[in-house]
């Protein structure tokens, strides 16, 4: 993991899928796992969700908020979404 990917979390979005357009740092657990179990895409997205994945796993997507702070607008956790 490189410093800048936390950060890269909060901004990078889903390219496709039932999430598409969703922050990686948004996305539901349990779509994380299903990516843990089915195995994560190849490329910077694979290794995004990888590490999004540990994030929420272990109880740390806590680390993202001083950066969330830290953003144009302040952004907090988003809404739940409902799908």
């Amino acid at each position: 993991m490189q410093p800048e990917d936390l950060e890269k979390l909060l901004t990078r979005s889903m390219p496709y899928g039932k999430y598409k357009g969703v922050r990686i740092a948004d996305l539901p657990g349990n779509y994380l796992n299903w990516f843990a179990r089915e195995g994560f895409p190849e490329g910077e997205i694979g290794r995004l969700l990888e590490l999004m994945h540990e994030l929420d796993h272990n109880g740390l997507k806590e680390l993202l908020a001083p950066l969330r702070k830290q953003m144009p607008g302040g952004h907090q956790e988003p809404e739940n979404r409902c799908r």
